[in-house]
């Protein structure tokens, strides 16, 4: 029965995992509670559904932010749920779509794209809301970085045809997890928020930079091999 088992494992998240290469820290973890869930999913809950039940998560982790502001710094473990929501509803979608054999393929990327910039947003607003003065400025910067990785993610796709969402053994999962922590640690150590807010906004930095110089590298080896394609069309002809 084991070995029945992982063969099914196996045969899922070879359906599941389609177009996606993944590096994440968390990929093996992540990739079996997925396989795992998609076979469970009620076949009257939709993939856009799902996409609709991550949104939601996100707007529980800004309003967590707001009731923290104005009615007790506890509320923010609320927004730990949240992004426990956001996962559960971002993973399956796409997933469940594979698993399902239903996917859209062009209408889900957009969608999935818009959907986290949404999040994104709503997650940097909810952080200027709590913190307030100078430091809202970190909210900006996040929402900045993010989104330039976000950028960079779907200018790699369109020049090697490769859609990967980690940035080495980092991705999204890995991005939730870490701002949960910082989210439980505001709680019971106050303004800490703004010093983790600063850490994560100079990774971020530093990733973008480095990430970019090497998708320079990438679009730079593809114009040279076009252009010698193109000599050599040219020379047949």
């Amino acid at each position: 029965m084991r070995n029945k088992l992982s063969k099914e494992t196996i045969e899922i998240l070879s359906t599941i995992s389609k177009g996606r290469h993944r590096t994440n820290l968390l990929k093996t973890q992540e990739q079996k509670a997925l396989a795992y869930l998609v076979e469970r999913i009620p076949s009257w809950i939709s993939p856009n559904m799902l996409t609709a039940l991550g949104l939601f998560g996100s707007i529980i982790t800004a309003f967590s932010f707001i009731l923290a502001t104005y009615v007790n710094v506890n509320f923010l473990l609320i927004g730990v749920l949240g992004f426990a929501i956001n996962w559960f509803g971002d993973s399956l979608d796409g997933r469940v779509a594979y698993y399902r054999k239903t996917p859209r393929k062009w209408y889900g990327f957009s969608l999935d794209i818009t959907v986290d910039w949404l999040t994104t947003i709503l997650i940097g607003l909810g952080f200027v809301i709590y913190v307030g003065g100078p430091a809202e400025l970190l909210g900006f910067g996040f929402v900045v970085m993010y989104g330039w990785e976000m950028i960079t993610t779907l200018l790699r796709y369109k020049i090697t045809d490769k859609y990967s969402i980690d940035n080495g053994l980092f991705g999204p999962t890995e991005v939730r997890i870490i701002i949960s922590l910082i989210l439980v640690l505001e709680v019971f150590l106050r303004d800490s928020l703004i010093y983790s807010g600063a850490i994560v906004c100079a990774m971020l930095l530093i990733s973008s930079i480095v990430d970019t110089k090497k998708l320079l590298h990438l679009a730079d080896i593809r114009d040279k091999a076009e252009r010698e394609e193109k000599m050599k069309a040219e020379k047949n002809d």
